[in-house]
């Protein structure tokens, strides 16, 4: 659990950044690629990504106007990245003046559990990140590059010159 606000914005710049260049390698047409007849199309992921910050915020009191939850997701890749940068710039602003170090032990009912705010923080990133995995999966089956997230992806192995891991 994070207990310190500061150390969560330092995790949180850096999984920003990464979600940043993953939804910016995404085109149009590849918003509507599924891995299944029926799942959610790499559009709504992204899309999910985004609406879960209001979502998740409002069980915590903070209120995030910078977009509606139950908005179906946009038709452009470059509304899906506007619209993230909206809620997060917003979410970062609301966690800074309504939140402290203290306030990350305050226990909020999220989804019939009782979850202290810095628990909150830890998994709103560990949604972030898992769904990001899925969008790159996705992003490879639209023909997409995959952009490097905490390191080289096997497209940037390649441009650098460097070997390939053989596993």
């Amino acid at each position: 659990m994070l207990r310190k606000i500061d150390d969560f914005f330092a995790r949180f710049a850096n999984e920003v950044e990464g979600t940043r260049k993953i939804f910016a390698a995404l085109t149009d047409e590849s918003l509507k690629v599924s891995a299944v007849e029926g799942h959610r199309e790499l559009g709504g992921i992204a899309w999910h990504i985004v609406a879960t910050y209001p979502e998740m915020m409002t069980n915590t009191g903070l209120e995030l106007g910078a977009m509606n939850p139950e908005t179906m997701p946009p038709t452009t890749a470059a509304e899906i990245l506007a619209g993230y940068d909206a809620v997060v710039s917003e979410f970062k602003a609301a966690v800074k003046s309504n939140w402290t170090d203290e306030s990350l032990e305050t226990v909020d009912d999220m989804y019939g559990m009782k979850w202290p705010r810095g628990l909150t923080l830890g998994i709103l990133l560990d949604h972030e990140v898992h769904h990001r995995g899925q969008m790159t999966v996705l992003m490879r089956l639209a023909g997409l590059t995959v952009p490097g997230i905490y390191g080289p992806s096997k497209d940037e192995w390649e441009k650098t010159g460097m070997p390939e891991p053989p596993y």
